[in-house]
């Protein structure tokens, strides 16, 4: 059984989540801490501009740009959503529950967005992509809120079970329970990991989402301006704890203890039996170089990446596509049989491809140049290899048979902008200047800093954080660097590596593991 450990990383500013498969890296996903516009989000936008030729119309949402909401992206029940929003506006809130509110008819399949929107409009929308690059965010007005087991679609009757849910019994068992439960005019997705739940669980989340709909409207007033968060999607830790969590899920390991404690609300209300997977994180070195990520993403975010026997892939980005060129390195010398060795590489290729995806999170138009093979055979197996372990992307994608000149299309669904990470680092030395100080008297930059915290801060009890090879210098010799400097000050100094740092890197701690400021 494949092992998952989530490592979370909160840090002042954002939140680094990182998600590990047999110890492998395979999802990193970041969360500034005052993100705004998440997929998922509900805004009241105003209508900026109507656009007649493209049949859209730009909806200010309180981004720099415009988000961009096309006719087809309204929902049948546009008409019956507005209605909704007008008369809250007009009782102050104080309107009946949506089950007992008459529908209006559906808006025409092939109308013009001119016939439903005008300029100035309030309408309710919900982000279906963030901001990317220079575009502003992507709108629906075809509302859904996302819970564990279920998504609500409020104006609609429909039910429907996820078609990842093999069994027709159990596919049965949950339409009928859904059905008998929900209330009228709300339509119900039934998520994969609904599957063996009982009544009470799924009873239970069907009125938490439906209250927190109608608790958003019943707190509208007339003065209620636009544009305004309507409803805000679950930050970004719970969604992937909410998409993630299941039974192989093995440990989270989290840094900041409010967080734990919030992660640890969250699992005792929808897993209670997981709760002891929580572990908050307190040792010396920074999680991620604790747990060898640092590591893993420098060498999986750059342009080359390798993997077996020394082949490796190469990734180019442009605004229209990305291209992955596989390439066989030292390994086509080994073996005479040149198609079967083109098979192993491609094969073992698919499996990184499908991780450098997720990782990355690319998305859009995605052509892999395989190494060629002449057997139809070996191709079909290719395929089916990269079908198999894109199976477990929860994005949706497309994958197309490879063509006659060995490429592979791939188009996947891209909703926020491509994680993006240099690898590449400024010269530690010089700072790009071409000009180096003298290493010879770094160690005495160091002292210097250690005299003045001494001095100034009138602590005993430090922390030194360094890169490796200068941490092995300070602690080597009969008596190390590192205990004169304690004899000295008479202080308890303690010296650490840590990976991830600059050559000439360097950070002080006090005894309560918090960063002393040297200016």
């Amino acid at each position: 059984m494949v092992s998952k450990d989530l490592i979370i990383d909160a840090g002042d500013s954002e939140i680094t989540l990182a998600l590990l498969e047999d110890k492998q890296l395979i999802e990193l996903d970041k969360e500034k801490r005052k993100i705004q516009f998440s997929v998922g989000d509900i805004y009241l936008g105003k209508v900026k501009k109507i656009m007649p030729g493209l049949n859209a119309a730009f909806i200010n949402v309180g981004y720099e740009r415009d988000a961009f909401l096309h006719y087809l992206d309204l929902g049948a029940q546009f008409h019956t959503l507005h209605r909704y929003y007008q008369l809250a506006v007009q009782k102050k809130g104080k309107i009946p529950p949506l089950s007992r509110f008459k529908p209006e008819s559906d808006i025409d399949k092939e109308g013009k967005i001119t016939d439903v929107l005008s300029s100035g409009q309030t309408v309710i929308v919900q982000i279906t992509k963030e901001p990317i690059s220079t575009k502003g965010p992507r709108l629906a007005s075809e509302i859904s809120l996302a819970g564990r087991n279920l998504v609500l679609m409020p104006f609609s009757d429909k039910v429907s079970v996820s078609s990842k849910i093999e069994s027709q019994e159990e596919k049965a068992r949950l339409k009928s329970i859904v059905q008998s439960i929900k209330p009228r005019n709300y339509g119900v997705i039934i998520r994969t990991v609904a599957e063996g739940k009982k009544v009470s669980v799924l009873d239970a989340e069907l009125k938490e989402l439906v209250s927190k709909w109608e608790t958003a409207f019943n707190q509208i007033v007339k003065e209620t301006k636009s544009p305004k968060l309507f409803i805000g999607e679950m930050n970004r830790t719970n969604t992937i704890l909410r998409d993630l969590l299941n039974v192989s899920f093995n440990n989270i390991h989290v840094n900041d203890p409010l967080m734990a404690d919030e992660i640890h609300k969250y699992i005792q209300e929808i897993a209670p039996d997981k709760e002891k997977i929580i572990k908050l994180y307190k040792g010396p070195l920074p999680i991620f170089d604790h747990f060898g990520i640092t590591k893993q993403i420098k060498a999986l975010f750059g342009r080359t990446v390798s993997f077996k026997h020394g082949a490796y892939l190469i990734i180019e980005h442009t605004e229209a596509l990305h291209v992955i060129d596989v390439n066989s390195g030292n390994r086509s010398r080994s073996g005479n049989d040149q198609e079967a060795n083109a098979l192993e590489v491609n094969m073992e290729a698919a499996t990184e491809i499908a991780r450098q995806l997720r990782l990355r999170d690319m998305g859009g138009i995605i052509v892999v140049d395989f190494i060629d093979m002449q057997s139809g055979e070996n191709k079909q197996l290719l395929f089916d290899k990269m079908k198999e372990i894109m199976s477990g992307d929860r994005t949706k994608h497309n994958i197309l048979p490879l063509t006659k000149f060995g490429l592979m299309q791939i188009t996947r669904q891209r909703v926020r902008p491509e994680m993006n990470i240099m690898t590449d680092e400024k010269c530690p030395s010089c700072q790009g200047t071409g000009e180096v100080r003298p290493t010879i008297l770094f160690t005495d930059t160091i002292e210097k800093a250690l005299t003045f915290i001494i001095d100034k801060v009138r602590t005993r009890r430090l922390v030194l954080n360094v890169h490796p090879f200068v941490a092995a210098f300070l602690k080597q010799g009969l008596i190390p660097v590192y205990r004169k400097w304690n004899r000295k000050y008479s202080i308890r100094l303690k010296v650490q590596s840590v990976t991830s740092y600059h050559m000439l890197e360097f950070h002080f701690f006090d005894r309560d593991d918090n960063e002393i400021d040297l200016t």
